[in-house]
């Protein structure tokens, strides 16, 4: 089922993409869809820790929370680096993601490192390390809040 997904997946993109619908265009089009899937096939990409395309359905309400952290991150962010002292006091702080499976490990990671004020800085074993601009912003990291998120979006 995977690869007929990701099959009219490429194939899509390569038809929207491609804009041109003669019969040479469309038969080299479906040679270069064969050969990515083949490549992504011998790659692992469909091994079921990494295949993340059953995501699809919860991702856009977790896009649409992380776009409002970002922008309220950057106010936060904005804030501190614009006040007349300097609040700044670096923190690191570990996010356990242990339970998550890797595809949702790097979400995680990657959500955390586009809010500003964090930067995931390491995985190991399924813990993030996270340094963080402010205490403040350290402690709203601990409460879990991203974490659930990707939880949920784990869940199938």
């Amino acid at each position: 089922m995977r690869n007929v997904v990701a099959a009219a997946l490429f194939a899509a993109t390569w038809l929207l993409w491609s804009g041109h619908y003669s019969v040479l265009l469309l038969a080299l089009g479906a040679v270069s869809c064969v050969v990515v899937l083949l490549l992504a096939r011998r790659t692992g990409f469909f091994a079921i820790d990494v295949y993340a395309l059953h995501l699809g359905p919860r991702l856009p309400a977790f896009w649409i929370w992380l776009l409002q952290e970002i922008v309220r991150s950057n106010f936060t962010v904005a804030r501190i680096v614009l006040g007349r002292r300097l609040r700044i006091e670096p923190t690191l702080v570990s996010v356990d993601a242990s339970h998550l499976p890797a595809s949702i490990q790097a979400t995680l990671a990657n959500a955390i490192t586009l809010t500003p004020g964090t930067v995931a800085v390491d995985i190991d074993r399924g813990v993030i390390e996270v340094h963080c601009l402010t205490r403040e912003i350290a402690d709203e990291l601990r409460s879990g809040e991203i974490v659930r998120r990707a939880t949920r979006l784990a869940e199938e």
